[in-house]
């Protein structure tokens, strides 16, 4: 079985590549390479015999037909997306170029390539949307997404999820091709971009640098483990019905403040300050992201059900240990940085 892994350089979905590598899965991994995709990512893979790379933007037709066409794919895990709400603020157009014309290319493509299959090659053939719970916008004090919630996307970036995903269950309801939706709360762990609030607070933190709080720091949001996430992607694929939706979350609600005051207590035991202070004193609250939403929190008790899937990190041994894969790969980190000065942007 061969399946295709597209953003596979990129962060969720170098961990979804690594997995299913380590299994003895035949990967073809399509990645455009964008600041924030990083070929280091899946560099040390234990079977490589088995993986192989497409450099090509998933906007490209030509080139994503003649991938199709040579791999013939079982699988399609589509991950490939522009991501940082930050950046979709001030700059848009990439986001819908992306996340929606390119989800595009990559359901006309599966399209296709389904319609030329035989009997059984043609029921078992599936692609997973792979999204975020940004795009059901935000929730009061009390609630949870679930499959049922409305859409209500708030930023450029959730926007261009949003209807990514209504075109794969367009795709699915109108021609029959077998498409699944996974949505999933903030992702954390090993080889984020450091653009993201972890690993941004970490290597600021190392450097004696501003450790920034938007607004209050009274955001709440679900974070699970990037490990845990790629496991119920594979477990949604192999597992689940087409046609569905599956939200995917760890019941790790926490407010932004709380998580970076976490964070400081982690480095002020394994990499102290020379002048005993807690790294916490480098916290400053900035100005808030515009449309900044207030909450996300998810239910994931369908994906529990149906799949079986359970998240195997606590937030606490997570954190620790991504904290610790931080320190000990300072190289990685000086490399993935060279495409990022971990200035402010997103202030519209």
């Amino acid at each position: 079985m061969t399946v295709i892994v597209t953003g596979g350089a990129g962060f969720i979905g170098s961990a979804l590549v690594r997995r299913l590598n380590a299994q003895k899965r035949r990967v073809v991994t399509i990645d455009k390479l964008t600041y924030a995709g990083n070929p280091d990512n899946i560099a040390a893979l234990p079977h490589p015999e088995l993986h192989s790379f497409e450099q090509v933007d998933i906007c490209d037709r030509a080139a994503i037909k003649r991938i199709y066409a040579g791999v013939k794919p079982q699988a399609v895990y589509h991950l490939a997306a522009e991501s940082h709400v930050d950046r979709s603020i001030d700059s848009p157009a990439p986001f819908i170029e992306t996340n929606v014309n390119g989800s595009l290319v990559l359901l006309e493509a599966a399209l296709d390539h389904w319609r030329g299959l035989d009997g059984i090659a043609k029921g078992q053939f599936r692609h997973l949307q792979v999204s975020t719970d940004e795009v059901y916008g935000e929730l009061g004090d009390t609630g949870y997404f679930d499959e049922n919630s409305s859409y209500k996307p708030n930023s450029p970036y959730a926007a261009s999820k949003a209807a990514s995903d209504h075109l794969a269950r367009a795709f699915g309801r109108t021609y029959g091709l077998s498409v699944m939706v996974t949505n999933c709360g903030n992702n954390y762990g090993p080889y984020q971009f450091p653009e993201k609030l972890i690993p941004l607070t970490v290597l600021n933190a190392l450097e004696g640098k501003t450790l920034p709080i938007y607004g209050k720091g009274e955001q709440v949001r679900d974070w699970i483990h990037v490990e845990d996430h790629a496991a119920a992607l594979q477990m949604a694929m192999e597992k689940g019905r087409s046609g569905e939706t599956y939200l995917i979350g760890s019941r790790g609600e926490q407010r932004n403040i709380d998580l970076v005051h976490k964070l400081c207590a982690v480095l002020d035991g394994l990499v102290p300050r020379q002048d005993g202070k807690s790294y916490a004193t480098q916290i400053a609250f900035v100005t808030d992201r515009p449309g900044h939403d207030a909450r996300y929190a998810i239910d994931p008790s369908k994906a529990e059900r149906e799949l079986g899937w359970k998240p195997g990190h606590t937030l606490e041994a997570g954190l620790k240990a991504t904290i610790q894969w931080y320190l000990d790969n300072s190289a990685w980190c000086r490399r993935a940085g060279q495409a990022y000065d971990r200035g402010r942007i997103g202030l519209g």
